[in-house]
């Protein structure tokens, strides 16, 4: 449980940042809050020659909330979603997700910027992040840029970051209507066994928009456009929620491990899909 030995860095700014990542390359890794990081190190299944503590960074821990975007900076922790106020207002069911990870201690470590950016299926912003829409802002040594989070994971762990890129902020367009965040798992603090983040605009007692997205049951998280369009057009009613649950059972691809069996797995899923469907459509 000691990690192998490695050179600590705590850059003030972010040319800092890149001018070590620069310097060292494959050798050099960014932390943020570092829970997913430091425990890796500790088992010896991650080997950090160079380490980089973004914490003296400035600039990466802001909430901006606007009448059509919410941006959210890299080191904002959980802890800090969950207390501020205009955020609680403008986008519920961030506060919702973010009450589910972990625990205390971890939230008021855990950033958001960490839990999207390294790629881990089981983590519960990325689902979250592409049922929201969001988009992730990266800087580099070539400047800086958006990357759609729908288009971010392309496997565990792996995503369409560059190495010497370093995920700066994100930003949501304001959501509307009702949302439901729910999540099973086997106990306080566990990774989700299956969760969905579900967002639902109702307009004359139908559906006219959905937005869908799952965690821990693919390599990736899943954000599906059958099993949201399956609810548009609709009064949600059970026919309609058989048909999402369906679409996004075929989306998604679990696979058997600790937390269960794959019948299992997928019985869950859609448990918790129908439970978060049921409850943003009440809320709409």
């Amino acid at each position: 449980m000691i990690p192998a030995a490695f050179e600590y860095h705590r850059p003030q700014d972010m040319a800092g940042v890149l001018a070590v990542l620069e310097e060292h390359g494959d050798d050099a890794r960014v932390m943020a809050g570092g829970h997913s990081l430091i425990p890796m190190m500790k088992l010896r299944m991650a080997d950090v020659p160079h380490l980089i503590d973004l914490q003296d960074v400035g600039g990466m821990s802001d909430i901006d909330v606007s009448a059509d975007t919410i941006r959210i900076g890299a080191m904002v922790t959980q802890a800090d979603i969950i207390d501020h106020a205009g955020l609680a207002d403008a986008a519920p069911i961030l506060r919702e997700a973010a009450l589910q990870i972990a625990d205390p201690q971890v939230r008021y470590m855990g950033t958001v910027g960490g839990n999207v950016a390294n790629g881990d299926p089981g983590n519960d912003m990325p689902g979250l992040m592409q049922c929201l829409d969001a988009m992730f802002t990266v800087v580099g040594p070539d400047g800086e840029r958006d990357i759609p989070a729908r288009e971010f994971y392309e496997a565990a762990y792996m995503t369409a970051r560059e190495d010497e890129e370093v995920l700066t902020a994100v930003t949501i367009p304001a959501p509307k209507g009702g949302y439901a965040y729910e999540k099973q798992k086997r106990k306080i603090g566990d990774y989700a066994t299956a969760a969905a983040a579900v967002q639902i605009v109702k307009d004359g007692g139908n559906c006219a928009s959905a937005s869908i997205a799952m965690t821990n049951l693919s390599d990736t998280p899943v954000y599906s456009e059958d099993a949201s369009n399956a609810l548009v057009g609709t009064s949600v009613d059970a026919a309609a929620v058989d048909a999402a649950v369906a679409a996004m059972l075929g989306d998604i691809d679990p696979t058997e491990d600790n937390r269960g069996p794959v019948a299992f797995k997928n019985h869950v899923a859609g448990v918790i899909l129908r439970r978060a469907i049921e409850r943003a459509w009440s809320r709409a």
